[in-house]
């Protein structure tokens, strides 16, 4: 059980770390707090989330040989989670890349970054929903319990 709590932790706070990273990068410290300040509920709550789904599928892993298909679900809650807490800083990159044409691009995500944070918390209810799941069905093999 230690394995999958340190990756879920891990998980956690390599998310976190990766925000406030980038948003410090492109717009500075105090930006970045003021950022976090404002969107902490959404932030907090998709790097738990995150976490959440690393740490059962480290798990569902331990429990099961046949874990591919959580994984594929857990790089795509994944990857929607960071870029859904990168979209708050998004419309600062229009400073360091306007040479690129990503202006429009970076204008309509900040547009809609509320909606990117619900839409990314909605993969990781689907994301801890699927790996529930897989995890309940592996746990019932592995104790000789008929599946579902």
């Amino acid at each position: 059980m230690v394995k999958p709590l340190v990756s879920g932790t891990a998980a956690f706070s390599l998310l976190l770390v990766t925000y406030f990273g980038v948003l410090t990068l492109v717009s500075g410290w105090s930006f970045t707090v003021s950022q976090f300040s404002d969107y902490w509920p959404y932030i907090v709550t998709l790097a738990l989330g995150f976490g959440t789904q690393v740490g059962l599928y480290f798990y569902l892993k331990q429990l099961s040989e046949h874990h591919h298909h959580a994984q594929h679900m857990l790089a795509a809650t994944g990857t929607t989670s960071t870029a859904a807490m990168l979209a708050c800083c998004a419309h600062y990159l229009t400073n360091i890349l306007p040479v690129l044409g990503i202006i429009g691009m970076v204008s309509l995500i900040a547009q809609y970054q509320i909606q990117l944070f619900w839409i990314s918390l909605a993969f990781n209810a689907a994301g801890l929903a699927y790996i529930g799941r897989q995890l309940l069905l592996a746990r019932r093999a592995f104790l000789g319990s008929p599946a579902c």
